[in-house]
């Protein structure tokens, strides 16, 4: 029988390939039984502490092997998992703990210090594995009934890169059927090995990284946050086959190696690039390409679509940006602000539909409520549009779409003229409304390392590429753009950094 829950791909891989190695970290190796006994116990644990079929079991989190057994074992006694990255403020880690209502909640200490600040403001104490801890059992919280107890593998809180987050309710089916649309799209098999530095808190390091590979049996070497020169090492020594990030991602490890002065990575064993969770800009796309010395593919989803909408083909790598068609199951529309379908080449929202969608954001039925609409399709707030062959091209959001003298400005377009710029690597475009209603388009850059930003140079570049209303009224050098876990740029942050006008 073909697995119908989370905990059942490792379940099978643990009866058919028990000594295969599974996790590689920096300092040891793990099979699939080691994780198999770090399952059992926590498994264990759970049951004995009375955590319920549809209780949440909230994990403050980085990426290590316990994290993952969490995982399993809630599937398996039929919790929720709703991971958190570790390294989120006080506040917001209080903000998810009000809107999961956990049981329990657990923190990967042994990993993370972040982790075990966090365990230190709480009364937390041992867990059966000496890299955890846990809370008390909370008697007050309330399990969901059937059939949502057994239906939902997890949730994953949005971002919030503009607004307030939500808890994504995903499903074991939708999660199981991305794995296996992941790993096909890969030809993912048992002799691959994937970098993993996506944060498992995260659908872009659940889905595509963790489900995937163990659903084939796929290496993971593991890792609890981005270091540049680790993944060089991992490239050239740890045997990576397939690597998978945001643009972001791509971006810094150019920086590192320009700063070596290598021009191409070592990476014998690198078959597969591919990049997804931000836009892609068509120069950093074809550097990525000449450098590593492979087509860089592209996707297109989110949490609430448990993963990828879109992606492209790997015997068909595109020479644009475009995220592809949609892939097995899903489907999609493009609608206009009239409420019509558009027609190809308008740009207009996308709407989803398919297996992978999200059961609602959880106990929010009026958040729901704004997203979905009739025949099941669900409204992404994202803008993008169908090319010629009907692939998807994205352009942004509409929460982040600035209106400058009755014109639509895309963040991502004049983002991508910026960072074409040569001082320039990475850089994050916001709107602020203005007294009369009209919004100044505002510009946060990071400069390339050693590289001074020369204003007069860059002001020419924006007047050849850019039109008037698009261009930006305020250059402001940054030393990081803050981020998500996942690459993903907090613009709500940036907006809070723009200097008032002056009196």
């Amino acid at each position: 029988m073909p697995p119908s829950r989370l905990n059942e791909i490792f379940d099978q891989r643990l009866a058919q390939t028990p000594d295969a190695p599974l996790l590689f970290l920096p300092d040891e190796t793990f099979s699939v039984a080691a994780l198999g006994s770090l399952v059992d116990q926590i498994e264990a644990e759970l049951r004995e502490d009375g955590v319920l079929p549809g209780d949440r079991v909230l994990i403050i989190a980085e990426n290590c092997p316990e994290h993952i057994a969490l995982i399993i074992a809630c599937s398996r006694v039929s919790a929720w998992s709703c991971g958190v990255n570790a390294r989120m403020a006080p506040a917001e880690i209080a903000a998810f703990a009000a809107k999961a209502d956990p049981r329990v909640t657990y923190y990967t200490t042994g990993v993370s210090e972040a982790a075990r600040d966090h365990a230190g403001r709480q009364p937390a104490r041992p867990s059966v594995l000496p890299g955890l801890q846990r809370s008390a059992i909370r008697s007050d919280a309330m399990a969901e009934p059937e059939p949502a107890a057994s239906e939902i593998a997890a949730i994953i809180f949005t971002s919030g890169t503009t607004g307030s987050s939500k808890g994504v309710m995903v499903t074991h089916c939708g999660l199981l059927h991305f794995a296996r649309v992941s790993a096909a799209s890969r030809r993912l098999t048992a002799a691959d090995r994937v970098y993993a530095y996506l944060p498992m808190t995260h659908i872009f390091g659940l889905g595509t990284v963790l489900m995937s590979a163990l659903l084939v049996g796929a290496g993971l070497v593991m890792r609890s946050r981005f270091d540049p020169q680790d993944v060089l090492d991992a490239l050239a020594q740890g045997g990576v086959s397939n690597l998978l990030a945001p643009p972001t991602f791509y971006g810094r490890v150019l920086a590192h190696l320009d700063t070596l002065g290598i021009d191409r990575p070592e990476a014998p064993a690198l078959r597969y690039l591919y990049t997804g969770a931000g836009p892609l800009d068509l120069d950093l796309k074809r550097v990525i390409e000449a450098r590593f010395g492979h087509p860089l593919h592209h996707g297109y989803g989110m949490s609430e679509y448990a993963g990828s909408l879109c992606v492209t083909a790997i015997d068909a790598p595109r020479d644009d940006t475009a995220a592809g068609h949609p892939a097995e199951g899903a489907e999609l529309r493009i609608i206009a602000t009239d409420d019509r379908d558009a027609e190809p080449g308008e740009r207009g929202e996308i709407w989803m539909r398919g297996p992978g969608l999200m059961r609602g954001y959880f106990r929010d039925p009026d958040a729901t409520a704004q997203v979905m609409r009739p025949g099941g399709w669900y409204a992404s707030g994202d803008i993008g549009y169908l090319g010629p062959d009907d692939a998807l091209f994205v352009v942004g959001r509409l929460k982040e779409l600035i209106i400058r003298s009755g014109f639509n400005v895309y963040p991502a377009e004049v983002e991508g003229v910026l960072n074409a710029f040569p001082a320039i690597h990475n850089s994050a475009v916001v709107g602020r409304r203005e007294a009369d209603g009209n919004e100044e388009v505002v510009a946060f850059v990071e400069t390339t390392p050693g590289s001074v930003l020369d204003r007069a140079a860059l002001d020419a570049h924006l007047r050849d590429r850019l039109s008037p209303y698009k261009r930006p009224s305020q250059i402001i050098p940054i030393d990081a753009l803050p981020m998500t876990g996942s690459g993903k740029v907090l613009k709500r942050q940036l907006l809070e950094r723009i200097p008032a006008p002056a009196a």
